[in-house]
């Protein structure tokens, strides 16, 4: 299983956003140029986050982008759903729709993709921005170590 350039993207530009949290709207052309994206797909990205609730924008000459919750309250795995739909390494394991395989009750690799979905659910879904900024602190804090 890989994430496509939205997922990986999206949770880029969000981390931008949480390590500004509080410092107002940021201009997408920021977050686009400290992440290295692309403006115009950046526009996409951020046009679903914030149709979930998870971004704002604000209008004018001073506008941007900002996140609609604090940090601590935006998971891995909501960016990651919003982006790129659910998390399953098959589809006959897609939020447990039974109707897509026939041979449900009777297939050991169902279970296999059952327990590979709920892992990297319970994964993504138990990693905050605000986890994903106490470790970029700590990184940072490393002679060695670059970001931005």
């Amino acid at each position: 299983m890989k994430l496509s350039t939205k997922g990986r993207y999206g949770l880029k530009a969000m981390f931008q956003l949480s390590i500004l949290y509080g410092d107002g709207p940021i201009p997408l052309k920021l977050i686009a140029e400290k992440q290295n994206i692309p403006d115009q797909y950046l526009e996409q990205l951020v046009a679903a986050l914030r149709k979930e609730g998870y971004v704002k924008s604000v209008r004018g000459a001073q506008g941007g982008y900002m996140l609609a919750l604090p940090p601590e309250k935006i998971t891995v795995g909501d960016i990651i759903r919003t982006l790129e739909g659910p998390v399953a390494p098959s589809e006959c394991v897609i939020d447990d729709d039974t109707s897509v395989c026939t041979r449900k009750d009777c297939c050991v690799t169902r279970v296999v993709w059952e327990k590979i979905r709920d892992s990297i659910n319970n994964v993504v879904d138990s990693i905050t921005l605000q986890d994903m900024l106490n470790d970029y602190n700590s990184l940072a804090n490393k002679d060695d170590y670059n970001i931005f």
